[in-house]
């Protein structure tokens, strides 16, 4: 069995690899070559206990997460990964889950800006400093060549830390600028990414700032939370969503459905975008394009299996036998 730590995954693998397998993964998904039910959630207060089971690709995988919005000294998203021969059941290695989770995470945003926004998109904003932030921007600058990366959080205290980390991560040229409104922000942005665990709608009411841009939701992923304000929905012209589990899970999909501020056709899986099931899309429409994840086990399962082959290949982790 070998044990892949936080340091041990970021040497055996690079973002962009994880951002490839998953185009794997969304394949597996729309051919339903996998078996997966719907993740467990526990919740106390505003804390969450997350179990993620998933057989696909001869291997079986299970992801232990607890999510808590309130953590300071410790990471909000901690986690671990087992993952197991799919043939003989026997343990293959145990995974930094909090690792994984940011680098899947991550590459799930960095597949939806590779697919859906502008070939020519050049200022990329973000709402939300944590670690899923961090990761997204690392993904999402692998796919194109910002000039920009606008910032907001709640606390403006965290922002000098955040951009000392993201620099280290990104092309040394990229401007890098704070911002005081969210509204200034959606405005200059080509691509908006919002990484909070919000209750509230976090992005502007005004349905006329979004005109042409691609907004990713990534933080909501509770019944009782949503990121996104109802005028997006009412002006966008279609939502790409990464598993169908997301209608019952997310109050970024359930809210829009039951008011009736997007119809059902509007609401697409994103597999059907990597297996060319959906036709290009249309970006002289000025609508705004949409992409709501919540993950699922086939993530997690399919990125622990690339991390596992290429830290054998590499030599890199701790050998245990139990």
């Amino acid at each position: 069995m070998l044990l892949l730590g936080e340091k041990d995954i970021q040497k055996a693998i690079h973002i962009t690899q994880i951002t490839d397998s998953l185009e794997h993964a969304y394949k597996l998904y729309h051919q339903k070559q996998f078996v997966m039910g719907q993740r467990m959630q526990l919740s106390t207060g505003e804390n969450t206990f997350l179990l993620m089971p998933c057989i696909a690709a001869e291997s079986i995988g299970t992801k232990i997460v607890s999510v808590f919005p309130d953590n300071i000294e410790t990471p909000v998203t901690q986690g671990l990964m087992i993952l197991l021969c799919g043939k003989s059941g026997q343990v293959k290695a145990i995974l930094n889950g909090t690792t994984l989770t940011n680098m899947r995470t991550g590459s799930l945003g960095g597949l939806a800006v590779r697919h859906l926004a502008k070939r020519d998109a050049k200022i990329i904003g973000l709402v939300g400093l944590g670690a899923q932030g961090l990761h997204q921007l690392t993904a999402a600058c692998k796919e194109r060549d910002f000039n920009k990366i606008v910032l907001w959080n709640r606390s403006r205290p965290k922002t000098e830390a955040f951009i000392e980390k993201l620099k280290l991560k990104i092309a040394p040229d990229i401007d890098i600028t704070a911002e005081d409104s969210l509204e200034k922000l959606v405005k200059q942005s080509d691509i908006v990414i919002t990484a909070t665990t919000s209750k509230q709608p976090v992005l502007p009411n005004n349905q006329h700032i979004y005109s042409g841009k691609l907004i990713i939701g990534i933080g909501s992923f509770r019944v009782d939370m949503r990121e996104f304000p109802e005028a997006l929905f009412k002006g966008a012209s279609r939502m790409y969503i990464d598993t169908l589990d997301a209608k019952n899970e997310t109050g970024d999909v359930i809210d829009p459905l039951k008011n009736a501020w997007m119809a059902p056709r509007q609401i697409i899986p994103f597999s059907n975008v990597i297996v060319n099931k959906v036709g290009a899309i249309n970006r002289t429409d000025e609508r705004p394009v949409l992409f709501k994840s919540t993950g699922m086990a086939l993530f997690d399962l399919v990125a622990a299996l690339k991390i596992y082959e290429s830290a054998v290949q590499r030599n890199i982790g701790q050998k245990v036998y139990l």
